[in-house]
């Protein structure tokens, strides 16, 4: 399928989406901001996400997904230290087509659909450097991908990874810009004992166009650094993601779109979804 329409639509937005103020939490972006949630907050958010033409390389399924609800926890346990939860509860894969794969034969449902809980997160997000006039904020992000969706499923590698990004942020008057760089160790669901080694990024933009009302856009995926052919679902990923938030109190609301840039990235697709903090314990 020819991608570069998209690819060309996504980049003109992304161009556009230049500027915000400050933020902690990303929704519908998966750029890390180096901000944390605050000390004794508690951030909820939650939302969905449709995804068509999406490849699964190490079981040989591609359709179109269906994640709902994504759920995401952040705990603030100090003003620099932050504890995320991430995963979601219903995947869903409406099976267009099937290839011979390594974990083909693992694969145990009935019909053209398949579905599991998502894989979550565990991470750990520290700023390091406090955001000033002069110099941008910096963090660290320390996150651990569980393996809670089973090969069975087709979904799933059973495979726990480990990531850790270099986080940096700056707002520049009504300009909010921040970029991830770092390492991620995926594990090999062929070959346990031999991890593989990817680059991460992302960097996003935000644009405040009236009160509460931003225009977002992110850039964001993975580098896998073996020149093996054979990526066993770890492959390398990216993809751009554009959308619309509005902020009001302690609530905001986000929808947008998203565009992917590999044979395995989604075609295309929409998100939406809801973010609320609130203050959830006192600290000593």
């Amino acid at each position: 399928m020819n991608r570069w329409p998209m690819k060309t639509f996504a980049s003109l937005l992304l161009c556009l989406g230049v500027s915000a103020a400050a933020s902690a939490q990303q929704r519908p972006l998966v750029t890390e901001d180096p901000e944390t949630v605050g000390a004794g907050n508690i951030l909820i958010e939650s939302g969905f996400e449709w995804q068509n033409d999406i490849g699964y390389p190490a079981s040989g399924l591609r359709g179109d997904r269906l994640r709902v609800p994504i759920i995401g926890v952040s705990f603030g346990f100090s003003s620099i230290l932050e504890l995320q939860i991430d995963g979601g509860f219903y995947d869903r894969l409406k099976i267009e087509s099937r290839a011979p794969a390594l974990l083909s034969p693992a694969l145990d449902f009935d019909g053209e659909t398949t579905a599991d809980v998502e894989d979550f997160t565990v991470a750990t997000k520290i700023r390091l450097v406090s955001e000033a006039a002069g110099r941008p904020s910096v963090g660290i992000r320390l996150a651990t991908r569980l393996p809670t969706a089973s090969t069975e499923s087709g979904l799933g590698l059973d495979t726990m990874d480990f990531y850790m990004t270099g986080l940096i942020g700056k707002t520049v008057q009504s300009v909010r810009i921040v970029g991830n760089f770092g390492l991620g160790i995926l594990s090999d669901p062929e070959f346990g004992s031999d991890p593989n080694h990817v680059l991460v990024y992302g960097a996003s933009f935000a644009r405040a166009l009236h009160q509460g009302l931003e225009f977002v856009a992110d850039i964001n995926g993975r580098f896998n650094t073996r020149e093996s052919e054979n990526d066993n679902g770890l492959d390398s990923r990216a993809g751009v993601r554009t959308g619309m938030r509005f902020t009001r109190g302690s609530v905001r609301v986000d929808g947008g779109l998203l565009f992917g840039f590999t044979a395995n990235d989604p075609d295309f697709g929409f998100t939406g979804g809801v973010t609320y903090v609130f203050r959830g314990f006192k600290l000593p």
